[in-house]
């Protein structure tokens, strides 16, 4: 029996745990000679395929110049060089890189850089507004705004409270809206978001005019706007970016993920002047305090460098516009799911289930039968969504859709 504790994993269930050895495009190889079609994008962090050669090579390359340097009061050029491509692609108004690990930490930062930005300008603002069903990582701060439930009931003591929007569902886009306009109005610090699609929440998507307006009524009543597009960002919804869709400007950017193509844990938090200004100071005790020990890792910011010049110098933008079409193309053909929708390269809908929510009994069963057909998806509950790489190519999707297919029928036998 293996010694290692596997994330989101009940051991107590025994459910197989297979080995890979290898991957390359849209498939991992396993050690018993399988290629498994990775439908999710091992967990939505793979955008052009995996091992991308330009990634590798980058990797390997920096591997042999600068592993590892702390980042506190020192600096590379891998991130010197990161923080200007980032700058170039993102609004003018997001000014200032700050580098963490991981997508979680990239939202600790954004919250508190806006604390501090209150804090430090002497106004007594406290309040995080959030949407419901949102969720941003597992962290404290992360978990305090996000939904709460399974995830994080036996952790409540340590979070701290929040304001709940309602999710803006079809029909009651407006209630959403005078909730967050009145909760801006009692003097809130900042609202967080996962813009046009909550992930983990049930990939559940709201239309780009609703973000549009959440971003005017935060700023109408000077209340901090923070995106986090740990997920939706490099290109998931179509868009490199979500917040494009509704020429949304936020405060504070949070980007991991897809940043390094995949490859290394990475992240960043862009935020505004105004942020950076209320932190910078002659007075050591107003800094931003936070760090960790591989923030701007060189070898991961390497990787995200060669990241950005795939996206320069290759169709991505024709690759994603490719697979949108086919995604939409195939869950328009499915029956027998509810909700069908597709945003961009993500697909999602439900399946019938007596249980529904992320402990759906449904769910290890779909899990171990997607995986004996050499498919990796993993639902979110009775929730099932494909989130593939860039690179897959029809075969590969219409054998992903074959699965599903099979599975529905299964399910409507029984």
């Amino acid at each position: 029996m293996s010694p290692i504790w596997h994330p989101f994993t009940q051991h107590g269930l025994g459910e197989p745990i297979p080995l890979v050895t290898r991957a390359e495009g849209s498939a991992i190889f396993t050690a018993d000679g399988r290629r498994v079609i990775d439908a999710i994008s091992s967990w939505w962090v793979t955008t052009h395929g995996h091992c991308h050669p330009r990634i590798m090579q980058a990797i390997a390359d920096q591997a042999q110049r600068l592993d590892q340097l702390i980042f506190a009061g020192w600096t590379h050029e891998p991130a010197e060089a990161l923080a200007r491509d980032l700058v170039a692609i993102t609004p003018p108004e997001l000014a200032h890189v700050f580098f963490s690990d991981s997508g979680s930490t990239s939202v600790e930062v954004a919250l508190k850089m806006a604390l501090g930005y209150w804090a430090n300008r002497g106004e007594p603002r406290h309040r995080i507004l959030v949407l419901e069903h949102g969720y941003h990582g597992d962290t404290i701060g992360a978990m305090s705004v996000g939904a709460r439930g399974v995830f994080n009931r036996q952790y409540a003591p340590l979070l701290f409270d929040v304001g709940t929007i309602p999710f803006p569902e079809p029909g009651a886009e407006q209630a959403c809206l005078d909730a967050l306009d009145a909760a801006c109005r009692d003097g809130a610090a900042a609202f967080i978001v996962e813009p046009l699609v909550l992930g983990a929440g049930g990939m559940r998507f709201y239309p780009a005019a609703v973000l549009a307006e959440m971003r005017r009524i935060c700023a109408a009543h000077g209340v901090l706007f923070i995106a986090d597009e740990v997920m939706t960002g490099w290109g998931r919804t179509g868009t490199r970016f979500a917040c494009e869709q509704a020429g949304v400007v936020p405060d504070l950017l949070c980007l991991s993920k897809g940043l390094t193509g995949g490859s290394l844990p990475l992240a960043v938090t862009l935020a505004s002047e105004p942020l950076f200004e209320a932190h910078r100071s002659d007075d050591r005790a107003r800094m931003f305090f936070h760090s960790s020990s591989y923030t701007a890792n060189p070898i991961a910011c390497a990787a995200a460098c060669a990241n950005l010049a795939v996206w320069r110098e290759e169709p991505v933008g024709e690759r994603i516009a490719t697979l949108a079409e086919r995604q939409a193309r195939h869950v328009a053909a499915l029956g027998g799911v509810g909700n069908p929708r597709a945003l961009g390269t993500i697909a999602a809908f439900e399946l019938e289930d007596a249980r529904p929510g992320y402990l759906s009994d449904l769910a290890p069963r779909l899990l171990a039968f997607f995986r004996e057909r050499d498919v990796l998806l993993r639902p979110l509950g009775n929730t099932l969504y494909v989130m593939p790489p860039y690179c897959i190519d029809e075969a590969d999707l219409a054998t992903i859709y074959a699965a599903i297919g099979e599975a529905i029928e299964v399910l409507t036998a029984h």
